[in-house]
């Protein structure tokens, strides 16, 4: 299948799990497709590139060795992704790959992430988490900087000062989500 193709096939996608589990099952089936199915979603301004985000979302979910490859790629564009149907996928990515990442079962994603791919990470969690985006992004960020703290330990106090200022305006979901994440940095502390 050539990048074309899948780009067409892509316009079949809906929100459906069905539609985007199919779409998934082919990218998995077809390794090579990752490359192009990344280079869709950052063509930033394109509506299919939120369809080619929740596809890469649902192959990341059941396979994520299948982003390594692209890692550095994924990582240096995925916080240029605006459109909010596709952002919210990019977060999640973001978060599966820190629960893997923080695992205390070894595993190939802590052999597969550097440090500068942690950064780019960081980086964007903190601008979805800052950004005027729903609250699904902002709630995978929230995870992902938590356990990203863990580590660096500046990361913390930052994200405790935004969701303490935040948190008055933020939603029912919002607020639930930062108090979670409140409560395991001061447990911390």
């Amino acid at each position: 299948m050539t990048t074309k193709e899948l780009y067409e096939a892509l316009n079949y996608v809906d929100h459906s799990r069905e539609k985007r589990m199919v779409m998934a099952k082919l990218v998995l089936n077809n390794p090579d497709l990752v490359r192009p199915l990344i280079e869709i979603v950052f063509q930033l301004d394109d509506p299919i590139s939120c369809k080619a985000a929740w596809v890469l979302e649902f192959t990341s979910k059941k396979s994520l060795p299948f982003l390594f490859p692209h890692l550095d790629y994924f990582t240096q564009y995925m916080g240029q992704v605006h459109l909010q149907p596709a952002v919210r996928p990019m977060a999640k990515i973001c978060e599966n790959l820190m629960l893997a990442y923080f695992s205390t079962t070894k595993n190939e994603t802590q052999k597969n992430l550097t440090d500068e791919h942690l950064e780019r990470i960081t980086t964007a969690c903190f601008d979805w988490l800052i950004g005027n985006h729903k609250v699904a992004p902002k709630a995978y960020s929230m995870t992902s900087l938590y356990l990203l703290g863990t580590r660096y330990d500046w990361i913390h106090p930052e994200l405790q000062l935004v969701l303490e200022q935040n948190y008055a305006a933020g939603s029912a979901a919002y607020k639930a989500r930062a108090r979670h994440a409140l409560a395991k940095i001061k447990k911390r502390s």
